[in-house]
């Protein structure tokens, strides 16, 4: 295991797939936490945003300009300010501190929206599972691979954020800008998430910054489901959440929110409220249903008194719950593996394929519930 570094350790320089992922420790305002992230990523964000628009060009049927994305940007930013006006200030400072618009900026946040339901038969796109006992002696668990299309690998990022007001410290990792995708908070939250294809998928709250959100404002698992349903989502995805005593997964489809039994999951939907709005296509669905069998045994093979991070990324760098590069940048493919300690307030990294990447390790102080 990596050294963990701490929270006044400088920012890691930009690394290669498989070097040291970049580390920022951003505090303050939200105008100035963004200003910090962006500087410190200027020059890989601006040539992201120059490679067809955050690659956003290789990876839609049809072609795509900044012109012609302006009015859907203008759209995603004002609801995104409406619903969380600390966020859309942090978008504000990404950009100054980057030297780009805040369109650009918005374009980042919103880039998973824009892109759509994907319309190429996918191997992947995430298996997750938690436990609250198979953790590292016996505490809890929330690990999965992050399964993306468009080669985001050289895109990771370590953000460690302390918003002043908000009360508590946010470990995410990111992908290309993102002030949020998954991670694990000073109180002890730790989320992560599934795609679920369904609904409506219209300008609105990212759900990639509604999980950041929910690190900044929510100290416990119930404390999260009580802010969810008053967040307007833009798409659907799966939640997983995981605290120091609780576990839950939570499936959103336009406004509706079902609990399904915490435990794996992959990219079907499984509640049966919501099963038949499942858009998923059929390879695809063929592809979740052998990860979620693979997780679950995956999980259920784990020691009984709990494992080490280095057996739990053992499970998810194993095909099918790890999904190989095939060489072509549209379809989904593993680019990082995660394990999150809540109760140790750890977030544990493989990038890129995680069966040839080391563990990197981050960590935040958690407050011990009594």
């Amino acid at each position: 295991m990596s050294v963990l570094p701490r929270g006044d350790d400088p920012p890691s320089p930009p690394a290669p797939q498989g070097g040291r992922i970049p580390f920022l420790r951003a505090t303050g305002r939200p105008f100035e936490v963004g200003y910090q992230h962006g500087a410190a990523r200027a020059a890989a964000l601006r040539a992201f945003l120059d490679d067809g628009l955050a690659r956003i060009a290789r990876l839609s049927p049809a072609p795509v300009s900044g012109p012609a994305l302006a009015p859907r940007l203008a759209e995603y930013s004002q609801a995104i300010a409406a619903a969380t006006p600390r966020l859309s200030e942090e978008i504000d400072g990404l950009a100054r501190g980057a030297g780009i618009t805040r369109e650009e900026a918005v374009l980042l946040q919103a880039r998973r929206e824009l892109i759509g339901f994907q319309r190429v038969p996918a191997a992947g796109d995430c298996t997750t599972y938690v436990s609250r006992t198979a953790g590292p002696g016996g505490g809890p668990v929330l690990a999965q691979t992050v399964d993306l299309n468009g080669n985001l690998d050289d895109q990771i990022a370590v953000l460690d954020v302390g918003l002043d007001g908000a009360g508590r410290r946010a470990l995410v990792l990111s992908f290309g800008g993102l002030l949020g995708y998954l991670g694990v908070n000073s109180d002890g939250l730790a989320v992560g998430l599934n795609l679920v294809l369904g609904g409506d998928w219209h300008p609105g709250l990212p759900p990639y910054l509604a999980i950041r959100h929910l690190l900044d404002q929510a100290g416990s698992v119930a404390e999260a489901l009580a802010i969810l349903p008053g967040l307007p989502l833009a798409s659907s995805r799966s939640l997983t959440l995981c605290d120091q005593e609780s576990v839950a997964c939570v499936e959103i489809v336009d406004d509706d929110m079902r609990l399904v039994p915490p435990g794996v999951h992959t990219n079907h939907l499984l509640h049966p409220d919501l099963a038949d709005r499942d858009e998923l296509n059929v390879f695809a669905r063929n592809s979740s249903r052998l990860r979620l069998a693979a997780g679950q045994a995956a999980l259920d093979g784990l020691p009984a008194a709990g494992a080490d991070v280095e057996q739990h990324f053992a499970a998810l760098a194993r095909p099918p719950v790890c999904v190989p590069d095939t060489g072509d940048i549209r379809r989904e493919r593993t680019v990082a593996a995660v394990v999150m300690l809540p109760d140790r307030g750890e977030l544990h990294v493989r990038p890129g394929d995680p069966s040839r990447s080391a563990t990197q390790s981050f960590r935040i102080d958690v407050a011990v519930r009594q």
